[in-house]
């Protein structure tokens, strides 16, 4: 089909309710990032798990920490408890670096003793649990039963289906 102004309107007009539809999805937060804002990738992690019926796990690290990078291996091995992970919760990432500590943000939450740490918000952000991921680590690696364990422990109870 030759491009006409017709042809190149109906184009245009499909780019643009492509354009809306993705301007109102979540984006997952999926890297450590000092210039990002952690209060309002909060806040649109909560308008999403309750949407989605989700808790939220904020991991907190950064690029420097050799056990994120660990972590992020690990999920890339494991992608059953990946997929769970991801039909189960809304994951931030929430930079620690020297370049943003984000103390503000953190200081509602309990100390951290080590990184990466992990929190389990309920689908409105309040803290349900505080997560020492050394607990989970097994030699240079992390522990599949462990982690699985504690990701279904704080996974959102599923109700059952209306009759």
């Amino acid at each position: 089909m030759p491009f006409t102004r017709e042809s190149s309107e109906g184009t245009m007009g499909i780019f643009l309710i492509v354009a809306l539809v993705l301007a109102g999805q979540y984006v997952p937060v999926t890297k450590y990032d000092p210039g990002r804002n952690a209060e309002q990738d909060l806040r649109n992690a909560v308008t999403e798990a309750q949407r989605a019926g989700k808790h939220i796990l904020l991991e907190v690290g950064g690029d420097w920490c050799s056990w994120c990078h660990i972590m992020d291996k690990y999920f890339d091995q494991n992608p059953k408890l990946t997929k769970y992970r991801d039909d189960n919760y809304i994951t931030v990432k929430i930079n620690f670096s020297p370049q943003n500590e984000n103390e503000k943000f953190l200081s509602q939450y309990p100390k951290i003793p080590g990184y990466p740490h992990l929190f389990v918000l309920e689908t409105d952000g309040k803290l349900l649990h505080s997560k020492f991921t050394a607990e989970l680590e097994e030699g240079q690696s992390y522990n599949l039963q462990r982690f699985t364990d504690f990701l279904e422990t704080w996974a959102p109870k599923k109700r059952p289906a209306a009759r």
